[in-house]
């Protein structure tokens, strides 16, 4: 799968659930709930975002020296607001919203072959739990680390080069985050469904990219699992990932 296919199901995701009163519905409730939180990170690392860049580089007296440290500084700043977007999501992610995606998956799911897959045996109580487990491999530590590893980076002359891979990474595991919702419904293994990452990194590094870029990222992680159920089961087929039949 193509890095400009993941791209394209992102927006196609939008585009479908802002079309259908359910999933706008679900939607809306989770882009209000990641709003909310991002303002108030925003906020935070805004108030801050001075005393962060103050100990790399003490603002200059000179003219030109003054004008490029307003430039870095405001940079900083839009940079600041795309981590804002990805901690809110990740905030909210503990608190509620990955049972919101699994509404939204299973909206769109029976949308498109008219039954929602998942064993029916398993409690709803059951479910949460394994639910909010899979999200500890799946999301949560790997964009914390990528995150740390991009801020650390700052600090070295390898910066550039290491905040360009911890984005990257970031975007591929938040990807992963919505591509891996049916096959997790479905209870297939761990190992196989990280061997589907494995296999398709270009297309989740397409369909993460949205997610970094400021603004669109919180209507994109809105809709996400829209967009992520679209692509499982009209191109994972296709290429070998799995069976939508099994």
């Amino acid at each position: 799968m193509g890095f400009l296919t993941g791209i394209g199901y992102n927006l196609r995701g939008i585009w479908m659930g802002i079309r259908t009163p359910k999933l706008l519905f679900w939607g809306l409730f989770r882009f209000f709930w990641i709003m909310t939180l991002t303002i108030f990170s925003a906020g935070i690392l805004f108030y801050y975002h001075e005393a962060v860049l103050s100990p790399l580089w003490s603002k200059p007296g000179s003219g030109y020296l003054l004008w490029l440290w307003q430039m870095v500084s405001w940079l900083l700043s839009i940079v600041s607001a795309g981590l804002a977007g990805v901690l809110a999501y990740l905030a909210s992610q503990i608190l509620f919203s990955v049972l919101i995606m699994e509404v939204m998956s299973q909206i769109t799911e029976r949308m498109l072959t008219g039954r929602s897959s998942g064993p029916d045996s398993v409690s709803a109580f059951s479910r949460l739990f394994f639910l909010i487990g899979q999200e500890i491999p799946r999301t949560i530590l790997p964009v914390m680390l990528g995150l740390l590893l991009m801020v650390f980076g700052w600090l070295t002359p390898f910066g550039p080069v290491v905040a360009v891979f911890s984005a990257a990474t970031t975007a591929v595991f938040l990807a992963w985050d919505y591509t891996d919702l049916v096959p997790a419904r479905r209870l297939e293994p761990f190992g196989r469904r990280f061997r589907y990452l494995l296999k398709n990194l270009p297309f989740h590094l397409g369909f993460g990219l949205p997610f970094l870029v400021p603004g669109l990222n919180i209507l994109s992680l809105a809709f996400g699992p829209v967009g992520a159920t679209l692509y499982y089961f009209k191109e994972a087929p296709r290429v070998g990932i799995t069976s939508p039949e099994r």
